[in-house]
């Protein structure tokens, strides 16, 4: 089973990642930097999801952990992001395995090794 560190750019309630497989940057008030939270999810073997294009950068030139699944979808309303996530995140749950990146975006998902 997987498990997800989200950042500080997406919803802290959101009721898809509100159980023990995901912790949001919010509690974990000693994480300020995006080098702080990829040290805690390497070191904790956690994929970081985030809007931030800093993580997936970073992990084009370096090896998991963590995994990095970056959303990058603009604004949506929070039910809209709720109901898009929601349907896509079994495809997302099946790429992440076998994959390092994971972008998504409104039309698709890719995924890099």
């Amino acid at each position: 089973m997987f498990k997800f560190i989200i950042d500080e750019n997406l919803p802290y309630y959101f009721k898809l990642w509100h159980d023990e497989n995901f912790i949001h940057v919010y509690d974990l008030p000693e994480i300020a930097t995006d080098d702080e939270i990829w040290r805690y999810a390497k070191n904790n073997n956690l994929i970081i999801v985030s809007k931030d294009s800093d993580f997936s950068n970073k992990i084009m030139f370096a090896s998991p952990p963590p995994k990095v699944i970056h959303i990058k979808i603009g604004n949506m309303k929070i039910a809209e992001l709720h109901k898009f996530l929601n349907r896509i995140w079994p495809s997302i749950m099946n790429e992440i395995e076998e994959h390092k990146l994971i972008n998504v975006y409104p039309d698709r998902i890719e995924s890099f090794e």
